[in-house]
């Protein structure tokens, strides 16, 4: 190779490296601007939610998720753009942020919040039982997830508790159905819905009201085998309640029931009163 060719291939090579500096450089200017801009939409998202507009709080969280998707700052805006739908109960759709925050972010830091929060969309549309069955089967199924995927963390205790509220609120469903049976004497569905309480709600206050059906019902049907087997399992678990007394005088009708006035709970009461 002669000292021309030499020197053509220096000049080549300085002139590479140049324009691949300058590529680095302007890249580095680029992604400082992006990081920039993602900033200041996130803060501007922080400031129009502290003054309530939630709507375009959340728009900018996702202009700041977009913006630098890279950034450790996409994550939190898209749960923020969540939140803030959720602070003023624009239900669906904080319902499809966290959905979405639950696919693309599934390894982050503060996934268990965002599965917390969507249970708690859902169950904040609870209503009526009677009414809005998908939200009660959502939030349930949200809260045991997860329970299950995040026994640790700070939001299962609420989530079991939350769980347990949706139970009764299952079981209420049953028992006002049950019931509704029971007057018009369809029995065999009747006996289906009080079942149902007592093999899957068996922890709520409406069990003991479902095994008494239940007796009252196969003593009807002159199944007195399984009006006692109910009996007795009300008897072994209930003994000081009423409703083992109304069974009790299924099988004795000169029986009467004492009139036992039992010290006010005003917190079981403040609880029953959910579900009249």
């Amino acid at each position: 190779m002669t000292y021309r060719n030499c020197f053509h291939c220096f000049l080549i090579i300085l002139l590479c490296l140049s324009c691949s500096k300058k590529e680095i450089e302007k890249s580095k200017i680029n992604e400082v601007n992006l990081e920039s801009q993602m900033i200041e939409a996130y803060e501007e998202g922080l400031k129009e939610l502290k003054a309530g507009d939630v709507i375009y709080a959340a728009k900018k969280f996702n202009e700041a998720e977009i913006l630098f998707p890279q950034s450790e700052y996409a994550p939190k805006s898209a749960l923020m753009a969540a939140y803030s739908y959720y602070s003023q109960n624009y239900y669906g759709d904080a319902i499809a942020e966290l959905i979405r925050f639950l696919r693309v972010y599934p390894n982050h830091k503060d996934i268990a919040y965002a599965e917390y929060l969507l249970g708690l969309c859902y169950y904040e549309q609870i209503v009526d039982e009677k009414k809005d069955l998908q939200s009660i089967v959502n939030a349930k199924k949200t809260f045991r997830n997860l329970i299950s995927k995040y026994p640790e963390s700070e939001f299962a205790t609420d989530a079991t508790f939350k769980i347990d509220l949706i139970n009764e609120v299952l079981a209420g469903k049953e028992m006002f159905i049950g019931r509704y049976y029971f007057d018009k004497k369809k029995w065999i569905p009747a006996i289906n819905r009080f079942r149902i309480v007592v093999d899957n709600y068996e922890t709520t206050i409406y069990v003991e009201e479902a095994i008494h059906r239940l007796v009252e019902i196969y003593y009807i049907l002159g199944i007195e085998t399984e009006a006692k087997k109910y009996a007795n399992l009300l008897g072994y678990n209930y003994q000081s309640s009423q409703w083992y007394e109304k069974s009790f005088i299924v099988f004795n009708k000169n029986y009467k029931i004492k009139n036992i006035k039992k010290e006010d709970n005003p917190i079981l009461e403040k609880f029953k009163s959910l579900f009249n």
